[in-house]
C-alpha cells in the first residue's frame, strides 16, 4: 500500500496543489497544521475535497470543523499523527534524545508525524520515528515542498517544486498580517535546517 503523508501545509494552498499533482498513492494522509497561514479557508476547501485521512495538528485547535479530527490514524500498521499520539505540541526533533523520543512514543512500532517541520528518520530499537516535512513551511535550506510516500510500511523522502513567485504574490495579495515576515524567512531565503533543530531543542 502506498500512502501520501503531507504534513504542516500552513495554509498554502498552492503548495499543496503542487504536491497533489505529483501524489501516486492508494491513501493521502493529512497530517494536521494545514491552516495557520496566509489562506487557511481556502486551504481548509482544498482539504475537505480530498479523498484523505485527515489528522489534527496544534493549528487546528481553535477551528470548529478541525478541532474535531483525530489526534492519530493507523493505516498499513503505520500510525500517523502531528507531534504525538496524544498531544499536538510536543516537539521532537533529528537531535532530541532517545530518551526523550521513547518517553513520547514507546519501544515499539512506526510512526509518521511533523510539526518540527524538517524530515528525519529516527530508529531506536524496535522503535520508528519518521518525520514527513512540512510541504508548506519547511525547515530544509531549501524552499520547495516536502512529504513522504510510505510504501508498504517504509518511508521515502520526497520534495517537490514550488513556484514561489506565485507564493509570494499571492500571500502580499492576502490579508494576512504576518506576510511580509513569512515571505522573507522563508520564501525570499530558506530556514536552515540547523538553526531549526537548534531553535526547536532550545523549546523542547
Amino acid at each position: 500500500m502506498r500512502v501520501a503523508a503531507l504534513y504542516d501545509v500552513h495554509a498554502m494552498p498552492w503548495a499543496l496543489e503542487a504536491v497533489l499533482a505529483e501524489v501516486d498513492a492508494d491513501e493521502i494522509v493529512v497530517g494536521g497544521d494545514f491552516v495557520g497561514g496566509p489562506y487557511p479557508e481556502e486551504t481548509l476547501a482544498l482539504v475537505r475535497s480530498l479523498d484523505a485521512i485527515v489528522i489534527r495538528g496544534n493549528a487546528e485547535e481553535a477551528h470548529p470543523w478541525a478541532a474535531t479530527l483525530p489526534l492519530a490514524e493507523t493505516v498499513d500498521g503505520v500510525t500517523y499523527c502531528h507531534a504525538t499520539p496524544a498531544a499536538t505540541t510536543p516537539i521532537t526533533t533529528a537531535a532530541t534524545p532517545d530518551r526523550a523520543v521513547v518517553e513520547s512514543f514507546g519501544t515499539a512500532g512506526t510512526f509518521v508525524i511533523g510539526h518540527t517541520h524538517h524530515q528525519f528518520d529516527r530508529r531506536i530499537g524496535g522503535l520508528r520515528v519518521v518525520n514527513a516535512g512540512s510541504v508548506g513551511m519547511p525547515y530544509e535550506g531549501e524552499v520547495a515542498a516536502f512529504w513522504t510516500l510510505v510504501e508498504d510500511g517504509e518511508p521515502s523522502f520526497r520534495r517537490t517544486a514550488i513556484d514561489v513567485e506565485l507564493a509570494v504574490a499571492r500571500i502580499r495579495a492576502s490579508d494576512w498580517p504576518a506576510g511580509e515576515e513569512f515571505i522573507a524567512e522563508n520564501l525570499l531565503q530558506a530556514v536552515s535546517r540547523r538553526e531549526a533543530i537548534e531553535h526547536l531543542e532550545a523549546q523542547r
